[in-house]
């Protein structure tokens, strides 16, 4: 009987162990890049992770690790094995395939070997200055002292705009990354930081929910100088700014390297796709996504994104296959 016993035990135990094994084996673990913690994109790759992973009945999983931003991780493609994928406004993965920009001294045959997944939700400007007014104009930031984060496409773009406005010689730019910005507007070291973030971006609400702040609301003629597309943050989304804000927004990709299979980038881009609606019923800003957005995509499709794109009857421009 006890031979019996130590016999069972052996063949449960290896049962067990086989069982595990095979779920390990079964298991596919992704690293996604985004931003850093405390931002829109950030919780966005929190909420993405999870639709992922009920999506799949726990076949892939998303592993979060934080960024300074999207230069950062179109760059990370030179050194990234495997499944990686990163978010970025497809503007730099332009930049990375000519060599210019942040990357003309830092060029790689890798960048060749990026792929589109599918659109996350779009970037909107945000200048956020301490102060009880609610909305200010851009013009009011000179003689400031401004965060703008450095190194992130953010960066680059709060730079740009107050270059376009005549402003870059006006203010004092705080050489700090983005994710300190609402802590030095709170501890009185800056006057207003820049975030490139969807609305409602957490740090925004954390910083208006323990301050008076502002924000700027640009112009026709401003919005139109910049290029982008207009966006409205409507009134009250932000505590204390009971106006709406006139700004500007840039779409975003998620993106991968050929380095990934086939068969792992369709079932990605399929569960973001079938998730995307219950994504909406709890954050309202992936009920922008629609199928449009696709083709903000630079570059090529991922051939597993296009599978899925070409089996749900998804017009597809030829530039991206």
């Amino acid at each position: 009987m006890r031979h019996f016993s130590r016999t069972l035990l052996a063949s449960a135990t290896a049962v067990l162990l086989a069982g595990t094994a095979l779920q390990a084996q079964a298991e596919t673990r992704v690293t996604y890049k985004s931003a850093s913690a405390g931002t829109a994109y950030y919780q966005m790759g929190v909420e993405l992770s999870e639709a992922i992973r009920q999506g799949t009945d726990d076949a892939i999983i998303l592993t979060l690790e934080e960024s300074q931003g999207s230069v950062q991780n179109v760059m990370e493609v030179m050194a990234r094995q495997g499944n990686y994928v990163f978010t970025t406004p497809p503007g730099l993965i332009d930049l990375a395939h000519a060599g210019e920009g942040p990357f003309a001294e830092r060029q790689s045959p890798r960048f060749e070997e990026i792929r589109g997944l599918f659109p996350i939700p779009a970037i909107t400007m945000h200048f956020v200055a301490e102060g009880d007014e609610g909305v200010i104009a851009m013009q009011d930031l000179a003689d400031k002292h401004i965060l703008i984060g450095r190194g992130s496409f953010g960066a680059r773009e709060a730079e740009r705009y107050l270059e376009m406005f005549d402003l870059l010689d006006k203010v004092e730019v705080a050489d700090a990354s983005i994710g300190s910005g609402p802590d030095a507007l709170k501890n009185g070291q800056v006057d207003a930081f820049v975030t490139a973030s969807s609305y409602p971006t957490p740090n925004v609400i954390e910083t208006a929910a323990s301050m008076p702040i502002s924000l700027v609301s640009l112009t026709d003629d401003e919005i139109e100088q910049t290029g982008a597309a207009r966006q409205t943050i409507p009134a009250g989304t932000y505590s204390g700014v009971e106006q709406d804000v006139e700004t500007t927004s840039l779409p975003v990709i998620a993106y991968t390297t050929s380095a990934m299979d086939d068969e792992t980038a369709y079932t990605l881009t399929k569960t973001f796709w079938e998730r995307r609606e219950a994504m909406a019923e709890e954050s309202p800003w992936w009920g922008s996504i629609n199928h449009d957005m696709i083709g903000n995509i630079a570059g090529s499709l991922h051939p597993g994104a296009l599978r899925y794109y070409d089996e749900a009857g998804i017009e597809i421009p030829d530039e991206l296959r």
